[in-house]
């Protein structure tokens, strides 16, 4: 290349330099030199170089030219967190937790090696039962775990506490502190502060609302309920869902003159979930209407050789039933009379029943025969009903003895179903009946009812689970068949089952129908399980302090 035509390029470089210059290079470099040349290069074969050449001094030429910004105020300090501080081994048991965050190196579940990242939720659980403050230097490790993992968040938020919404402001990463925060960690006026609370609730973004409406219903429900009123007439559909949503917290009679009216809203989602509310109170106006709706619907017949219940669903969905929450439409595969009749029982009062069906008993009623293939539909209504209201004694009847040769019971119909009538029972009783049930059944429908039970799990419980994993491990099957309850095991079973689970640990001999190689897999995996709950165990005297 020769000196002239360096200094072509030179003075085409000094010619495209005006405050246009970049956008047009740019225009260039992606259109090409062969369609487009910027002013001042020649066209031709060095116009490409010519170009990348202009760029590079109008790159040094703009980053130069910058400016200063001017100097930010520097942020107020954390706030300060009264609680005590964590014990020094629990602090550094922490920090290990963290670090074994998938993608970051971490053990993950190998071999006999324990799935810290799983422990951690349980370390949150007992940190925040204790009290204790976050470590300061733990925050951002913290955060970042939790922003990875939703199911982490109200835990770990709650563990740190006002500095993780300080944090959350300056990161954007972070910003879902903000968001699960009540107000975006905004504070809310004090209780005897009548002016600010009508301020803000009539001037305040939507999640201060929120946060507001929540905070007063939670210790004065009936102010909260009026709070709502003054504005309700005024307010979006959606934002009427959402408060009204609050109204779960404390719901007793004297809201349902409020959730009486909110069942002639515009909004069908408003009247839905108002119709719900009241039919979680036994004694409401609406209770009463769906009990004399349901109740024209079934009907013992004595004709029979043995009293049985008979269904005749309603015919059409009228006006007031549409009002009080009834849905019209059918789902797809849903017939329109038993969709209505389904709706109509859920919601009727479960006490009407024992008058209405001859003063049986839940258990008397959910035994009597169905006619004309009605069963299911009434028995998983019913089952709706016993969850919404709380009901324990249907929710036994309709779960039946565990070691009912039917896995459900007599009234359920599927395992959430059954989980969900678990919920409803203490937690003793819970684990004991899923113990029944996995002692007659098995682990392999087991699952989903372990998830609903206390932890650590009650002694019987644990043995069942422990009992019918050595009857899998025996019969040679693969333990990753069963790795989801040995999961489960890893972070419910009471570590005090450690020692009483060392003789698992050893590789069983297979038998000619197991699986090849199944023995040592079942070994590793009682080794992990063993190895973990002693972790745990030393994870509870680390948090205690001993």
């Amino acid at each position: 290349m020769d000196r002239t035509s360096a200094r072509d390029r030179t003075s085409a470089r000094d010619r495209t330099s005006a405050p246009d210059a970049w956008e047009e290079l740019v225009t260039s470099a992606l259109l090409g030199t062969a369609r487009r040349t910027p002013p001042g290069i020649e066209a031709g074969p060095e116009a490409p170089v010519t170009l990348l050449d202009a760029a590079a001094v109008e790159t040094v030429r703009r980053r130069a030219g910058l400016r200063p910004a001017r100097a930010v105020q520097r942020p107020q300090p954390a706030p300060e967190d009264p609680r005590p501080a964590l014990p020094a081994a629990a602090g550094r048991r922490l920090a290990m937790l963290l670090t074994d965050r998938p993608g970051t190196g971490g053990g993950g579940r190998r071999g006999t090696a324990p799935d810290l990242m799983e422990l951690l939720p349980q370390w949150l659980a007992a940190a925040n039962t204790h009290g204790y403050a976050a470590p300061p230097q733990l925050l951002p490790a913290l955060l970042d775990a939790a922003r990875g993992r939703t199911d982490l968040r109200p835990a770990a938020l709650a563990f740190a506490g006002s500095r993780a919404t300080w944090l959350a402001r300056l990161n954007p990463d972070w910003r879902f502190a903000l968001r699960a925060t009540p107000g975006g960690g905004a504070a809310l006026p004090p209780p005897q502060d009548t002016a600010g609370i009508r301020l803000l609730w009539e001037e305040g973004l939507f999640a201060e609302r929120v946060a507001l409406l929540a905070a007063i219903r939670a210790r004065e429900p009936a102010a909260a309920r009026e709070l709502l009123a003054t504005t309700w007439a005024t307010e979006r559909a959606e934002d009427r869902l959402m408060f009204l949503d609050s109204l779960r917290t404390g719901l007793g009679p004297d809201d349902e003159p409020f959730l009486e009216r909110a069942l002639a809203d515009r909004s069908r989602n408003v009247r839905a979930t108002a119709a719900e509310l009241l039919s979680a109170l036994p004694d409401s106006a609406l209770a009463a209407r769906m009990a004399v709706r349901a109740g024209a619907c079934v009907a013992v017949d004595h004709t029979q050789d043995t009293p049985t219940i008979v269904v005749e669903a309603p015919h059409e969905c009228d006006a007031g039933m549409e009002r009080d929450g009834v849905v019209p439409k059918a789902p797809s595969g849903r017939g329109e009379r038993s969709w209505w009749f389904g709706q109509l029982v859920e919601a009727a009062p479960l006490g009407g029943w024992h008058g209405r069906l001859g003063g049986r008993t839940p258990a008397e009623i959910v035994a009597l025969p169905v006619a004309d293939d009605w069963r299911n539909e009434l028995h998983a209504a019913w089952c709706r009903a016993a969850v919404r209201q709380r009901d324990a004694g249907w929710a036994r009847a309709l779960l039946g003895t565990p070691a009912a040769p039917e896995a459900g019971g007599p009234g359920a119909v599927s395992l959430a179903e059954r989980a969900k009538l678990l919920g409803t029972l203490g937690s003793a009783e819970r684990a004991e009946w899923v113990a029944g049930f996995i002692a007659t059944h098995g682990l392999s429908e087991a699952f989903q009812l372990l998830g609903v039970c206390g932890v650590p799990w009650a002694a019987p419980l644990g043995r069942a689970v422990v009992d019918a994993l050595n009857i899998a491990r025996d019969a040679g099957s693969y333990p990753w068949s069963f790795s989801g309850v040995m999961g489960l095991a890893e972070r419910c079973l009471d570590p005090v089952e450690a020692g009483r689970l060392e003789w698992l640990m050893a590789v069983p001999d297979e038998g000619e129908d197991a699986s090849p190689g199944a023995g040592g897999y079942w070994a590793e995996a009682f080794q992990r399980l063993v190895t973990t709950l002693r972790l745990r165990a030393a994870m509870a005297e680390e948090l205690e302090g001993t």
